[in-house]
């Protein structure tokens, strides 16, 4: 949109020690912040539909930005191994996006999932990452 304030996507400091010795130093001073409760959308038209067999509820989840053509917006949601899952809905995601295009980090973690005949509803807490 023409009268958005342009964002230059940078890595936030958690990020940035995530994985590092330093990290560990720094690990007590985290906290995950809850933003809100929501699900993966898009899970029936995954690829390789057997990463939905290994999730568990508690498991951990990456947030991602993705350059899409059909949401300005979108998030991708992967597993720890880091193959995807879905989607955070288009519907929730406009905040999400502007947070992660500032440098925040996000993450998710699987809170329910339910087998239906013909898809799987995962539901997930969005959490900010900071210090």
């Amino acid at each position: 949109m023409a009268n958005e304030l342009e964002v230059t996507p940078t890595q936030g400091a958690v990020a940035t020690i995530e994985g590092h010795e330093l990290g560990e130093i720094i690990k007590p001073l985290i906290k995950e912040i809850h933003l809100f409760d929501s699900y993966i959308a898009g899970t029936t038209h995954l690829k390789d539909k057997s990463v939905l067999e290994s999730i568990n509820v508690e498991d951990n989840l990456i947030l991602q930005r993705e350059d899409n053509k059909y949401d300005s917006n979108a998030i991708l949601v992967l597993n720890a191994e880091k193959k995807k899952l879905g989607y955070v809905p288009e519907k929730d995601n406009i905040v999400f996006a502007r947070l992660m295009d500032a440098g925040k980090l996000l993450k998710a973690k699987i809170i329910d999932t339910k087998s239906h005949n013909s898809y799987t509803e995962i539901r997930i807490s969005i959490f900010l990452v900071d210090f």
